[in-house]
């Protein structure tokens, strides 16, 4: 069996992954694993052999596919966080890393390692690839000639702390959300503004009877009292109207109201009292509909842009978004696969529906001339050598430059008509893939490797220290991150993913909270994460035991 694997890695590929998805989905107190479990069948697999490797183009390949789609799918968010609290989050992450390599400096001194064992395991207790690759190229370039054994230093002190650097991560973090009692809903649902509610929309009917009702325009009073909700129709009589912004409302009228229950509410009691009659449910006049988006034109676009009311004299009242259903607005971007509610008079339905698209099969397909050239600049970013003082260079990586890039497009949505983003079921699919590509790859390259230092002298003493490493970082910043800044957790545990740079810790994140708060801390720290590592790695090398 070991020698059919061995002649079959793609064999071995979807062997890992058939072993290690469902051992992920079983729960123990709640907590499961989730897609990290891959890693762990890859260990398994690995420690059968010591060429029982996936080839390195796979986790690559992963993880670019992986980080990509999170950049598109988190460009926006990841900008505003920026202007919000994202300084406080990298400044945050950057002492927590200042002090990992104190720590590794200080374990090199008490266990006699070599500067290049030390970088090793730094890098590996932080999971970092580019770190080690920056060290491989820092001693190329400082020893130069044959150093075939110096570059194995810093393999071994990977290899061996690596999988404790993602196994300490997940087992942190499951046990600090226990010990807090962590309402991942709840903070969901207070962050609406990150665009990670979990709270569902409710439409009920209004009636008007309250004496400051009639005076302003739905605008002016949705402004002033700082509603969060979308009207839908009035019924005025036996007339039905388009409830548009500067509409003013008057004694008895009905009107629709869209939001939460708790939103609702607070207009409710502002502009007089709910009705029982649903009179969104009267098609004599107005229809209503979800619409597909899938017409590349009107992806990247404001709705304000679309001018709907304008051209069709139709309104969005809201906006689904994978299994989150939003509110829009006038500065909300439609993506493709976004399912909009329409509603317009019966004879404009079907030009809306034109103009939106409403095709489920166009947003089934991925666009692969915007995707590939994305994808190939984020890559030709991650090669490009960047000085910084004191004659170091490093690399952003086949991880660093891509999410970078996808950054930038699934900010900018679209440039002429080529459009960057990817339809939802798309970018999951693609980004599920990535991962699981990426977490087969290393877990079978690292498995021999990690079970065979165990038989040479020294590495129980490395991996005990990289595991104490990554689990002192990883509480840490859980610590100072939730009990002193007050960061909420959803979003902490994707900053401590991005800390790592470890795409299984986010997956595991993602598992956790069931929201995209993780993706947004993960992006908000990684390029700081992943330099600030790469420069700790060459002071490490310049010590001298």
């Amino acid at each position: 069996m070991i020698q059919i694997l061995l002649n079959n890695p793609l064999l071995l590929l979807f062997l890992v992954a058939a072993v290690g998805y469902p051992l992920g989905r079983i729960k123990i107190k709640g907590s499961s694993l989730g897609v990290a479990a891959v890693l762990f069948a890859g260990l398994a697999f690995g420690s059968l052999h010591p060429d029982m490797t996936l080839p390195e183009i796979v986790y690559m390949l992963g993880l670019g596919l992986f980080v990509y789609t999170i950049g598109l799918s988190s460009g926006p968010t990841f900008i505003a966080s920026l202007k919000r609290q994202g300084i406080r989050f990298n400044l945050l992450v950057l002492g927590v890393l200042a002090f990992s390599a104190l720590m590794a400096a200080v374990a090199s001194k008490i266990l006699q390692l070599k500067p290049t064992i030390t970088a090793g395991l730094y890098a590996g207790s932080l999971t970092n690839t580019p770190a080690l690759a920056g060290a491989l190229e820092t001693i190329k370039h400082t020893y130069g000639g044959t150093v075939e054994q110096l570059l194995a230093e810093p393999v071994v002190g990977y290899s061996i702390t690596y999988p404790a650097g993602v196994i300490g991560v997940v087992l942190a973090v499951g046990i600090m959300q226990r010990l807090w009692g962590i309402d991942y809903a709840g903070e969901a649902n207070q962050l609406r503004s990150y665009g990670a509610t979990t709270e569902p929309l409710k439409n009920y009917t209004i009636r008007v009877t309250g004496s400051g009702a009639c005076m302003k325009s739905l605008d002016v009073m949705r402004r002033e009292q700082g509603w969060q909700v979308m009207f839908g129709r009035i019924k005025r009589g036996e007339q039905f109207l388009l409830a548009a912004p500067e509409e003013v409302l008057h004694p008895d009228d009905l009107i629709t109201v869209v939001g939460t229950a708790a939103e609702i509410n607070h207009v409710a009691s502002f502009l007089g009292e709910r009705s029982e009659e649903e009179i969104d449910l009267d098609r004599s006049e107005f229809d209503f509909r979800r619409v597909f988006v899938s017409n590349p034109e009107v992806v990247g676009l404001r709705l304000k842009e679309l001018n709907l009311r304008g051209r069709f004299g139709s309104v969005i009242t809201r906006v689904r978004r994978g299994d989150v259903d939003f509110l829009p607005h006038g500065d909300m971007v439609l993506e493709l696969g976004d399912r909009v509610r329409v509603i317009t008079r019966r004879e404009n339905m079907r030009a809306v529906s034109k103009y939106l698209g409403d095709s489920y099969r166009a947003v089934s397909e991925v666009d692969i001339l915007t995707f590939s050239l994305g994808l190939a600049l984020g890559l030709l970013l991650g090669i490009v050598p960047i000085p910084l003082p004191g004659g170091i260079t490093f690399k952003l990586g086949f991880a660093g430059g891509p999410l970078i890039v996808a950054l930038i497009l699934g900010t900018i949505g679209r440039t002429g008509k080529m459009v960057w983003s990817l339809p939802y079921s798309a970018n999951m699919t693609l980004r599920q893939i990535g991962l699981v590509l990426f977490l087969a790859g290393i877990g079978t390259r690292a498995g021999y490797g990690f079970l065979s230092t165990f038989t040479k002298g020294g590495g129980f003493a490395i991996f005990f220290a990289g595991a104490l490493i990554t689990c002192i970082t990883a509480i840490l910043t859980l610590w100072v991150g939730y009990r002193l800044l007050k960061i909420p957790m959803s979003l902490l545990i994707g900053i401590l993913a991005g800390l790592q740079t470890q795409p299984a810790v986010l997956g595991y994140a993602l598992e956790q909270t069931g929201n995209e708060l993780p993706n947004i801390g993960y992006a908000s720290v990684y390029p700081a994460a992943t330099i600030a590592k790469i420069l700790f790695v060459q002071i490490l090398l310049l010590m001298r035991v």
